[in-house]
């Protein structure tokens, strides 16, 4: 160790490596490694030091011994280095009496210094909170965090590989656009200074991906961000991550199959189980996904039947006997949502299709030349959550104009979760659009399911968290509540 290294008081510029943690872990002994990472462990046992280095890969052991490097040496580094800085070192690796792969340091270097104390390794963040708004501190100190975070990757990769090899093309669409549609939501509204005109943050890419596909584009997806602006709980955020993508000359039959193979693919690939434990509850997507009718099981649960009630007041009349607040529900769309999400989602557990939504629900989707009343559309439920929404797409421009203009009147009387009629779209839809079928999947509830997270935000590396403008966070102990959310992400 150099005289100029042990001085070494400000930050390098750098430090070259030929090794991680990891790989360092593996390697037979003497081997000559250099490798770079924070001190997690660091104390002083006689005459040698033993510490933790972590880097991208994990930790591994290091040791600076008395009799090699000196007593000089030893006293000035048992001092000079805390936990939490920054160090590169060289040497070779050996194996301790108690079997730990361990780097012999013959020469050590100070990289960078941390001005603050980190967390206890054990105790790490005692408030759940203080672990989103300091997420990397989290990630420090919490092995299982890392881990969350890696399967997500994962998964993602995996899921780009798998629509990359089925000829889908990855595209990117506009975030700021000029009205909201593709979903029924609540938008984030902001200002465009240099155009002097209001935006919307999407709530959906689905207008402007099939728009590509008019453009001759078959098969698109995106893997992106979506904002609502609605109610926040364990599986709602309202910046969340979704992927969507298109398939001409697909039915929602087409997509029934394929993402069932790509979910399984997933979770083959980076799991290497079909069966995932969600809070103590197994989940077994490696058996049959039953087809469950939209309309039966709220009949079967509630003893309403949506094919014999089709207006409105009715409806809300027979909600209302169920003890179910009707209040914020203004259309009869919105009331069935309501009464699906209280009485029939939290039952479904196991993964499941469910199929034949009313037509009222999305004016987007193709409805069945079998039984216009209902849509050709399905869901993926899992854990009462939808995972997956897809359908069969309205292709008919001037049908769909109809549907969006009923939609503009929905928001005149007050349902401001609507979609709003995109006149660029329809001109779209007149040059000739083929008959297709689209998917959405939730990134966020998917990797949950993965991870056994409690919450979305434990799958998101800085989730929006209350007072966090100018420094005004909820004190570690106090944590913020969630508000309540009606509308699924």
């Amino acid at each position: 160790m150099s005289t100029e290294e042990s001085g070494v008081s400000g930050p390098r510029s750098g430090y070259r490596t030929d090794s991680v943690a990891a790989e360092a872990r593996e390697a037979p002994d003497g081997t000559p490694v250099r490798l770079a990472g924070r001190v997690v462990l660091w104390r002083r046992m006689g005459g040698l030091i033993f510490g933790h280095i972590q880097d991208r890969s994990g930790r591994v052991q290091v040791s600076l011994s008395r009799d090699e490097l000196g007593a000089d040496t030893i006293r000035e580094w048992s001092r000079a280095l805390k936990i939490g800085d920054f160090v590169g070192v060289a040497g070779r690796l050996y194996t301790t009496r108690r079997g730990e792969r361990t780097v012999a340091v013959s020469d050590l270097t100070v990289l960078n210094r941390t001005a603050r104390a980190l967390p206890d390794k054990w105790q790490g963040l005692s408030n759940v909170e203080a672990r989103y708004r300091r997420r990397y501190l989290d990630l420090l100190v919490n092995d299982e965090s890392r881990a969350r975070f890696r399967t997500r990757a994962k998964a993602i990769q995996r899921i780009r590989r798998f629509l990359d090899d089925n000829d889908f093309l990855e595209v990117e669409t506009p975030i700021l656009q000029e009205a909201a549609s593709g979903a029924a939501a609540r938008p984030f509204v902001t200002h465009h200074n240099a155009l002097d005109e209001d935006f919307y943050l999407r709530i959906s890419p689905e207008t402007f991906l099939k728009r590509v596909v008019v453009g001759s584009f078959d098969r698109v997806y995106e893997l992106g961000r979506n904002f609502r602006n609605e109610g926040m709980d364990s599986s709602h955020l309202q910046e969340f991550t979704m992927l969507e993508w298109y398939a001409a000359y697909w039915d929602y039959r087409d997509n029934m199959a394929f993402v069932r193979e790509l979910i399984l693919a997933v979770l083959d690939d980076v799991l290497g189980t079909r069966t995932v434990t969600y809070e103590g509850v197994k989940l077994d997507f490696g058996a049959d996904w039953p087809e469950l009718d939209y309309r039966a099981e709220v009949a079967r649960r509630t003893g309403i039947d949506l094919a014999v009630v089709r207006d409105l007041p009715t409806l809300r009349e027979r909600v209302a006997g169920l003890g179910l607040d009707v209040e914020n529900a203004p259309s009869y769309a919105a009331l069935v949502d309501l009464l699906y999400k209280k009485t029939v989602r939290p039952g479904l557990v196991q993964p499941c299709f469910l199929v034949h939504h009313p037509a009222e629900l999305v004016p987007l989707a193709r409805r069945s030349d079998d039984d216009p009343t209902r849509l050709d559309m399905f869901q993926v439920v899992v854990n009462g959550w939808e995972i997956v929404k897809a359908y069969s797409e309205l292709v008919d421009p001037a049908e769909q104009r109809t549907r969006l203009e009923e939609q503009a009147e929905l928001r005149e009387a007050g349902d401001d979760e609507t979609m709003m009629l995109e006149e660029d779209f329809i001109e779209a839809m007149e040059y000739g659009m083929p008959p297709m079928s689209g998917l959405g999947l939730g990134i966020d509830r998917f990797t949950a399911l993965l991870t056994d997270a409690p919450t979305l935000r434990d799958v998101v590396l800085f989730p929006t968290m209350r007072g966090a403008r100018k420094g005004q966070h909820t004190p570690d102990d106090q944590a913020a509540p969630d508000a309540d959310a009606d509308a699924d992400a």
